[in-house]
């Protein structure tokens, strides 16, 4: 085919997609006439019935009728619903000061332990041995400090030998208290109060200061670690109130309240860390369990309208808005999409109708006929 006949080709299949998309495309007519490719018909229909000899209905001089839908309201950013992970107040793992072997195990999977308690014992005996050699050190040192005492009197020793005297009592002393401090934590003791975990250990075994010996949670609370989204981290405050419902027991709510919030915004997720803090006094709930999160804001209002009444030009999109009976077109942003409403953010007044049927008629700044009983038909309808 000769280079002429697929331009003609070219340009008819232009021209019909033009035609098309001008004749069924809502919204198309505005937007040519916007560009300034057609001249906005602003003809009403008075003045077509006056060229047509004053005969059919004139309708006062207005377009033919339209239906209109108020502009409602509703609720933005007004709750959120999270799922969070649950841990123990505190969690400690317990682990000797030492190595050595355990010689007995104090308490068992399941026992509530005070902070203080015993739950272990190591073998002590080298221990012992070097207590009683610093007792017997102090004693001696303790000794030979007062007989130079009663013989400084007489001036038998000098001011340095009874120092030196002195010194080794107080040298003798700090040795007894570290024989007494490493005897003692031969002794493994609970440092805070709460559960016992499932021994890892028993007696006999060889430990080291990096072997857990029990695990101790505090559940009197469950911390709940959870996420939202960036939008609400300008509306969180440490003491909120919030609603925990376990995912394993939905009939269950618990009540709470927030306890810490991070300093910064997850790059990644766009999300913001939050803990809640829930009571557990029943002792019915365990760390690691998951938890539906839920709270209420005061939120964001926003008019709500009828999806259908959404129209769009170059400009973006826009809505016909009726006023004392004359049409004035509106600018809007969308703001979110439900499925019966879309939120937007324009200016609306209370009171305000939009036009959602017979938009094509419809110009603006021109005198709008609404169609009386549209409301009641519609809902004959239904």
């Amino acid at each position: 085919m000769s280079w002429w006949k697929q331009t003609l080709l070219c340009l008819f299949i232009l021209m019909a997609a033009a035609g098309l998309w001008y004749n069924y495309v809502p919204g198309a007519r505005e937007i040519a006439a916007d560009w300034g490719l057609v001249r906005a018909p602003v003809e009403t229909a008075t003045s077509t019935g006056e060229r047509r000899g004053g005969g059919g209905p004139s309708m006062g001089g207005m377009q033919s009728p339209v239906i209109t839908a108020p502009v409602a309201s509703a609720t933005l950013n007004d709750r959120l619903s999270a799922i969070g992970t649950g841990k123990a107040r505190r969690t400690v793992a317990v682990r000797p000061f030492t190595t050595g072997r355990l010689t007995e195990i104090l308490v068992e999977s399941g026992a509530e332990v005070e902070e203080g308690d015993a739950i272990a014992r190591m073998d002590s005996e080298s221990e012992r041995i070097a207590l009683d050699r610093a007792e017997v050190a102090l004693d001696d040192a303790r000794a030979r400090f007062e007989r130079f005492e009663r013989l400084r009197s007489s001036n038998t020793v000098t001011a340095v030998e009874h120092a030196e005297a002195e010194l080794a009592v107080r040298n003798a002393e700090l040795e007894l208290r570290e024989a007494r401090l490493a005897l003692e934590r031969r002794e493994i003791a609970a440092p805070i109060g709460g559960t016992v975990g499932i021994l890892p250990v028993s007696p006999g075994d060889y430990v080291t200061s990096s072997d857990d010996v029990a695990i101790i949670a505090d559940r009197s609370q469950i911390l709940v670690d959870f996420w939202v989204p960036e939008r609400f981290a300008g509306q969180l405050e440490i003491g909120m109130p919030l609603t925990a419902e376990s995912i394993s027991r939905p009939d269950e709510s618990f009540e709470g309240t927030i306890s810490a919030i991070d300093n910064q915004i997850d790059p990644e997720s766009r999300t913001l860390h939050v803990q809640g803090r829930i009571d557990n006094p029943s002792d019915a709930l365990r760390s690691g369990m998951a938890f539906r999160i839920s709270m209420r804001f005061p939120g964001d209002r926003f008019p709500a309208i009828d999806p259908i009444a959404i129209q769009w030009s170059s400009d973006g999109a826009y809505v016909w808005v009726v006023r004392d009976g004359m049409a004035q077109r509106t600018p809007v942003r969308i703001v979110q999409r439900n499925s019966d409403s879309i939120l937007v953010s324009g200016s609306f007044f209370d009171g305000d109708q939009v036009v959602v049927e017979g938009v094509h008629a419809v110009r603006d700044g021109q005198p709008v006929a609404v169609a009386e009983n549209a409301e009641a038909d519609a809902s004959a309808d239904s």
